[in-house]
């Protein structure tokens, strides 16, 4: 380990200097080195009979066909009341009541509530670049990694969860020198099922449709909130997360490009060369199918495997095996790669825990010298389209001292410390030379007493830079999710960035209280209508919805059908929120008396919100004068700054400015009732953050238009506006279009302009979770060429020198569970073709 100079008093020094519960006898604390020659896989197991086999409890073996939630877990106790080797716990509760239990297992000595206070607070200071290195080498030399395993965050992929299972047996109750290897060298947290809503369901999603792997900054979800309220308690350095996919085979890294920035080189080390490389080996000795460095990227900071990489330092791995394989198969794969990996980090644990330490050691450094981390290609013949600027980043400030925004700052502040982030507050005004605000240029500024200040001098420096980026300086045109997540902008807060040599006065803040649910004023009657049971993008779209109602708001709502409508249920709804889903088939749902019933309720003076879908539907009800068109753009989720009307109702706590992600939504021109708009694309205001190519075209277009509609009124987004229950500052737009007054009355409609509006929008195409592929002009043949060999349907269209495809996807499936999806990056590149952009599902 390279020796470093950190100023810190003494009296820390010393106080972290071997102190008495950590400096017991070397023999006595030790662990023991695996058995040479102890093949992890080919070692016959053996059991010493303490723990009850899975027939003897639950009447069936592991992998005859998946286990409930309800036998998971009591499967998991049964361990763990029989073995002194594990312990048990529940980390959280699910929307529905279901609880989340975890194992933890190891040597019985670390088993009592000292050994794993012992784990966990050298664990703490190997985090703490304050610490010496002489202790951190010691604990390097004397401790052990926490490793953990995880199954089922999607409800209908359940392998994972047995095999799981399997490993905890064979940990609680194995004498073999394979499971000694483990439990002599590790500290090994078992989390079997992390979705159990989902999984008694049998669907991706949790109870609110929420894609709970797509959750984990934000952490909106109960489930995805206990588990990262652990994962600070024991924090790892591995995370295992096994999924499903379609077809036979197994994927498991190293990654496909792009690669986040601040991703650790040593984690990259682990993930592909000690990880990947032992999983590689065993299934080409077995002869089993797998592929790796395809599809599964390590970006988006939403994931199980990039948020324990960047927010903990630990390698972070999804794992996916093919579920058209037999059961026992898909069992005995996850199985595998969960063993092998376990015994892999086990067998190199003092590498592991040095590594772990250096990566703190690193993050700090690179913070206190303000030096972000370069864009980087792990897959020749890949290339960066997209450096990290050259800008030193030393600081970030978030400002206080607008009272609209205050729970908005709170709750930024709330998420970072929650994840060991330092947030102090300045107590005297500070002259910052170069503060750049978001999407502003450097400018001096005095930012006032009370902003808050986070130091990029942390050992969690890669996370600060994760989630306050101003931009997320995609790598590489290929897109498996979104490109765009900071915290401010999401949340439509002040502040902005400095790379200065600064010292300012500040104190630490405590970390802030959950802000308190609930809603302001008088409650209409809301109704919520959903445009399909079956359609994922209505599935999730709308219990995103429900989740702020209930969880966020406090705002009762009545469910509604397009069969509702039209058996009207529509009597005494104030207001009726639409959400996304496909317009074209709830318009024929409807039917005659839906849609005669939808546009008199408006008429007589109903207030209809919609978006996306629930838009398109508005225009062709004649609704609206606001026209619909389907982007020419490639944008697969970024934010744009974007300009309120300040005299709109909806702008109350907004203010004249909010962020509204985007992600390949329709562009909407309205002459009137203009709420919300897209500056122009050549104005100072103009600011993406996140992918994009040929946005311009949205420059002077709107993003939420509010018009009158006999004696009612519509209000209509273009994109998501509560965008997984995370985009908040445009979620406080549709707060004020529920509960907020009416505009003033504008003049009514001309009944041409709306019939104008409702022509283009049944025109528009009607694919549900499409996939995209734009390419330059010169590849359209060969790219057309591949989604011929693949079997695909599709749109095209050009804009300029690009050819955009839009590609059906008619059941709605997700990339991992797509029949073809998964293999078009690929063909396109043995194609010859360097696409504009590729989106999957």
């Amino acid at each position: 380990m390279r020796a470093r100079k950190l100023a810190w008093p003494l009296a820390l020094a010393a106080s972290l200097a071997l102190p008495a519960s950590l400096a017991a006898p070397a023999a006595a604390q030790s662990p023991a080195a695996p058995a040479a020659g102890c093949d992890p896989t080919q070692t016959e197991p053996v059991y010493r009979g303490k723990v009850p086999s899975p027939e003897k409890v639950l009447g069936f073996e592991l992998g005859e066909r998946p286990v409930t939630a309800a036998e998971s877990d009591e499967y998991l106790e049964t361990v763990a009341a029989k073995s002194e080797r594990v312990v048990s716990g529940t980390l959280a509760t699910s929307a529905q009541g279901r609880p989340l239990k975890y194992a933890i297992a190891g040597r019985p000595a670390l088993m009592s509530k000292a050994g794993l206070a012992k784990v966990r607070r050298q664990a703490g200071l190997l985090r703490d670049p304050r610490t010496p290195d002489a202790l951190a080498e010691w604990i390097a030399k004397r401790g052990v990694p926490i490793l953990w395993v995880s199954g089922n965050v999607h409800g209908n992929e359940p392998s994972g969860t047995d095999a799981a299972l399997k490993v905890l047996r064979g940990l609680g109750d194995r004498e073999d020198c394979a499971a000694r290897a483990i439990l002599d060298n590790a500290l090994v947290v078992v989390l079997p099922v992390q979705n159990p809503d989902g999984r008694e369901a049998g669907t991706r999603q949790n109870a609110y449709g929420f894609d709970m792997n797509r959750d984990w900054f934000a952490r909106t979800q109960p489930e995805t909130d206990g588990k990262l309220a652990m994962l600070r308690e024991y924090p790892p350095a591995l995370y295992i997360d096994a999924h499903e996919m379609g077809g036979t085979s197994y994927f498991f890294p190293p990654n496909a490009d792009p690669i986040y920035h601040e991703t650790p080189e040593q984690a990259i080390g682990w993930i592909n060369d000690l990880y990947g490389a032992s999983m590689a080996s065993e299934f080409t000795r077995r002869g089993i199918d797998f592929f790796n460095r395809d599809v599964y990227d390590l970006f988006y900071q939403g994931y199980g495997d990039s948020v324990p990489t960047s927010g903990f330092h630990a390698a972070g791995m999804t794992f996916e095996k093919g579920n058209d394989s037999p059961y026992p198969e898909k069992v005995q794969e996850q199985y595998l790669t969960q063993w092998v990996t376990l015994s892999a980090a086990a067998g190199d644990r003092h590498r592991v825990l040095t590594e772990w330490r250096q990566m703190t050691v690193d993050a700090y450094e690179q913070g206190k010298a303000g030096k972000l981390e370069p864009n980087q290609i792990y897959n020749p013949p890949n290339e960066v389209v997209r450096p990290v600027p050259d800008r030193k980043v030393r600081h970030y400030f978030l400002r206080a001292d607008d009272p609209a925004e205050r729970e908005e700052v709170r709750t930024v502040v709330r998420r970072l410390q929650r994840m060991g982030v330092r947030v102090e507050k300045l107590v005297r005004p500070l002259t910052v030379p170069d503060f750049k605000p978001y999407g502003r240029s450097e400018a001096e500024t005095t930012l006032p007493s009370g902003t808050y200040w986070v130091s990029m001098a942390q050992g969690q420096k890669h996370w600060i830079q994760a989630m306050l980026n101003e931009d997320s300086y995609t790598p590489f045109p290929y897109f498996y999710d979104v490109t765009a997540w900071s915290l401010p902008l999401l949340a439509n807060v002040s502040g902005g960035s400095s790379g200065a040599v600064l010292r300012p006065q500040a104190i630490p803040v405590r970390t802030l209280p959950a802000p308190r649910p609930g809603h302001d004023g008088r409650t209409p009657k809301v109704g919520v209508l959903q445009l399909s049971a079956t359609s994922s993008s209505a599935r999730e779209s709308a219990g995103w919805l429900r989740h702020r109602f209930d969880r966020d708001w406090k705002l009762p709502f009545t469910p509604l059908t397009p069969a509702d409508v039209a058996a009207g249920e529509l009597a005494g709804i104030e207001v009726l929120v639409t959400p996304d889903g496909p317009a074209s088939s709830a318009y024929d749902a409807l039917g005659d008396a839906g849609r005669t019933a939808l546009q008199e309720w408006t008429r007589d003076g109903g207030r209809y919100i919609g978006w996306q879908g629930g838009t398109q539907l508005a225009a062709r009800l004649g609704l609206t004068t606001a026209t619909l068109s389907e982007p020419t753009s490639d944008i697969p989720g970024s934010l744009f700054r974007v300009k309120v009307d300040e005299d709109s109702p909806l702008s109350e706590d907004v203010g004249g400015t909010v962020w509204n992600f985007n992600a390949y939504d329709l562009v909407m021109r309205a002459s009137n009732g203009v709420a919300v708009s897209y500056p122009d694309a050549d104005s100072p205001d103009w600011f993406v953050s996140g992918f994009e190519r040929g946005a311009s075209e949205l420059g002077g277009t709107a993003a939420v238009v509010d018009q009158p509609v006999g004696e009612g009124r519509s209000v209509l987004f273009a994109a998501e506006p509560n965008f997984r229950a995370f985009t908040d500052g445009t979620a406080e737009l549709l707060y004020n279009a529920i509960l907020g007054p009416d505009p003033e009355k504008e003049a009514a409609p001309r009944a041409s302009a709306t019939a104008k509006a409702a022509e283009r929008a049944a025109a528009l195409p009607s694919y549900e979770s499409p996939i995209r592929v734009s390419v330059k002009a010169g590849d359209a043949a060969g790219a057309a060429s591949v989604l011929r060999s693949a079997g695909a349907e599709w749109a095209e269209s050009r804009s300029a020198d690009v050819v955009h495809y839009v590609v059906d996807n008619p059941r709605g499936l997700p990339t991992d569970h797509h029949p073809f999806a998964r293999r078009l990056p690929s063909l396109i590149e043995k194609a010859g073709i360097t696409p504009v952009a590729v989106t999957l599902p």
